[in-house]
């Protein structure tokens, strides 16, 4: 795998997951988030390394996430909806591989490292559902991000 950074935009749910599981493996991250660190559950913690884009707005966010990865992993829960569903498109739009996966339906992290691979990810976004909207996705993504990822970090860390 030649995975090199983890971005999202910092939102709560899906987002701050892909932050975290990468914090925690010492993996890089960082990404796009709205001017005044804005999100859903109040200002982002300075903690997280995000640049703020001009725009207050989510789309602005979303677009510039999107553009600099090589990748956007989508992490749901059944149909996509709103950002989730705008995130893809983007992706389409630009051009740049994305894959989508339920977390509630069964699952291995086995097709998102082959994903990984096959389309040479070195920047990953990862974007879902915020927490107020998917109840336990944080957890959820949380946990199966630091799954797909720990290769990624072991290799990382690897002289």
């Amino acid at each position: 795998m030649t995975l090199k950074k983890i971005i999202s935009g910092g939102q709560s749910g899906v987002d701050r997951a892909a932050l975290d599981a990468a914090r925690a493996l010492a993996l890089p991250c960082g990404g796009w988030c709205p001017r005044g660190r804005r999100a859903e559950d109040g200002p982002i913690d300075p903690g997280y390394p995000l640049g703020e884009t001009p725009a207050e707005d989510y789309a602005q966010r979303t677009e510039w996430n999107v553009r600099d990865a090589d990748g956007t992993l989508v992490l749901t829960r059944g149909d996509l909806t709103q950002g989730t569903a705008f995130t893809v498109e983007l992706a389409r739009r630009l051009a740049k591989p994305c894959l989508v996966l339920d977390l509630d339906q069964p699952r291995s992290d086995e097709p998102v490292r082959a994903w990984l691979e096959d389309h040479r990810i070195a920047v990953l976004n990862v974007a879902g559902p915020r927490e107020s909207k998917c109840p336990g996705i944080y957890r959820d993504a949380l946990v199966f991000l630091q799954d797909v990822l720990s290769d990624a970090a072991r290799r990382t860390c690897d002289p």
